[in-house]
């Protein structure tokens, strides 16, 4: 399974692309400067590895409960890519993380615990 996870909702933007034997990361400060340019962030990150859009199988978005700009780019661009390279998008919070570990996401998803499509942001006051 070859896996995008996204996650802007903290103070960092979170990229990390997940297969059964490998995974690369690259974090970012979660600023309005990153956030403005988080299309071509992400794009150099896929350039970076290798990736290619098509061989992404799986893209988890970090749907909150965070900062509301950073979490409306991170899900709008991911949904964009979805919905153009018929991407299955699963939606994960904030809370499902602990330690960083988002390894647990994939057990998650196969619990059926995660939300699939329909991905509803959740803005901290």
């Amino acid at each position: 399974m070859k896996n995008l996870i996204i996650d802007a909702a903290k103070e960092e933007v979170f990229f990390m692309f997940m297969t059964e034997s490998q995974s690369y990361t690259t974090t970012y400060i979660n600023s309005r400067e990153n956030f403005d340019k988080f299309n071509d962030l992400l794009l150099m990150f896929l350039k970076k590895y290798k990736i290619e859009l098509k061989d992404i199988e799986k893209i988890f978005i970090n749907q909150g409960p965070g900062k509301l700009s950073s979490i409306r780019t991170s899900i709008s661009i991911s949904k964009a890519i979805a919905l153009s390279k018929n991407i299955t998008l699963v939606g994960f919070s904030s809370n499902d993380i602990i330690d960083k570990d988002y390894k647990k996401l994939l057990e998650l998803e196969s619990k059926n615990l995660l939300n699939k499509y329909l991905i509803k942001p959740l803005y901290s006051s």
